[in-house]
This record gives structure tokens, C-alpha cells and sequence, in this order.
């Protein structure tokens, strides 16, 4: 890799707005710890399918995401999430290799073409909060307290690995919760 600015860059057919709402570029099948390396996230259009999203053609780059982590897909549990702590719209026509085989690929964004300093990085929107209902297993047995004021349940990080575990189908001990200030 000749640049700094590793990147992954997945073939998807997602749309950004799915991206956006579900916090970043997910169900991939990689190696989570290799993946932590990597700073950005570069999703590139799979319009080879009927369950096309987004209206890019084949191989476009159409958003890139600054990776904050790497964690347990919402839509499979056997899969990873990149997720993003910030985002950047970009349109570059054919920025997926030719005979690049695997969906997933390591690489940096200089090989791709794509210039750090022409990007202008956005906020992730806030996700969508789980809402709390007694059908969600396990949480009956969470003792969270709710703030009156902002009208959110505050979880010990044992309730929220506990939920998280419940409603992923993922055993306690597959479920990483990092905090950052």
C-alpha cells in the first residue's frame, strides 16, 4: 500500500441512507481485529443486483466513513459493522477494481483516487434509540433508572450487554461496549 490513509472499501448495495441509519457500512464477513487498523471506510456501489439501493453506477464511490469501530452487525450477528463516527459524500465513477473478487477490500485512499483533503467530513446523524419495551428479552430484569428530564433509561453496562446479547441472539461475552469522552 503505497499511501497513509488506510481504508477499506466495500462493494455494497445499500443506500446512504441505510448506511447513515444503521451507523455505519454493515453484515461484512472480515477480520475485526485486522479491520480496527483501518481509518476509513470507503462504500462503492453493487448495482449487479436487483436489491440495488442507491442509484450510483456499478463500482462508484459514493461515501466514505471515518471507522470509530468495528462491531456486531444489527442484521446478522455472524457478521461486522464499520461504524462511522463521521461521513463524507463523494461521487467517483469506477473507484472498484476490476477483478476484485471479495466485496471487502484492504487497501488505502491513494490507491483508490480519492484525495484526504478535497473530503469534507460530516457528523453521523444520531441513531434511531432502541425503543424500550418489556417484548425485548431481558430487559424486564434491567433495574436502569429513567432520567424524568431527558426521558432516557440509564443501563449499568452489564443491563446493556445483557439487552444487547437478548436482542442480537449473540452470548454476553460476544458483546464489546466502548465509551469515549
Amino acid at each position: 500500500m503505497s499511501g497513509i490513509n488506510k481504508a477499506i472499501a466495500v462493494l455494497t448495495f445499500k443506500s446512504r441512507e441505510h448506511i447513515l441509519s444503521v451507523g455505519g457500512t454493515c453484515s461484512w464477513a472480515l477480520n475485526r481485529t485486522h479491520a480496527r487498523d483501518y481509518e476509513f471506510a470507503v462504500c462503492t456501489r453493487n448495482a449487479n443486483t436487483r436489491a440495488a439501493e442507491g442509484p450510483e453506477k456499478h463500482g462508484s464511490a459514493f461515501l466514505i466513513g471515518r471507522i470509530a469501530d468495528v462491531v456486531v452487525s444489527p442484521e446478522n450477528p455472524d457478521r461486522w459493522l464499520l461504524q462511522f463516527s463521521e461521513y463524507a459524500e463523494i461521487a467517483l465513477p469506477d473507484t472498484w477494481g476490476k477483478g476484485w473478487r471479495n466485496p471487502v477490500r484492504y487497501t488505502t485512499l491513494e490507491d483508490l483516487g480519492i484525495k484526504l483533503d478535497d473530503l469534507v467530513f460530516k457528523p453521523m446523524p444520531e441513531q434511531a434509540a432502541l425503543a424500550v419495551s418489556e417484548s425485548v428479552p431481558g430487559l424486564e430484569r434491567a433495574t436502569g433508572v429513567l432520567d424524568e428530564e431527558d426521558q432516557t433509561l440509564k443501563l449499568t453496562i452489564a443491563e446493556a450487554k445483557e439487552g444487547l446479547s437478548a436482542m442480537f441472539g449473540v452470548p454476553v461475552e460476544a458483546i464489546e461496549i466502548t465509551i469515549r469522552a
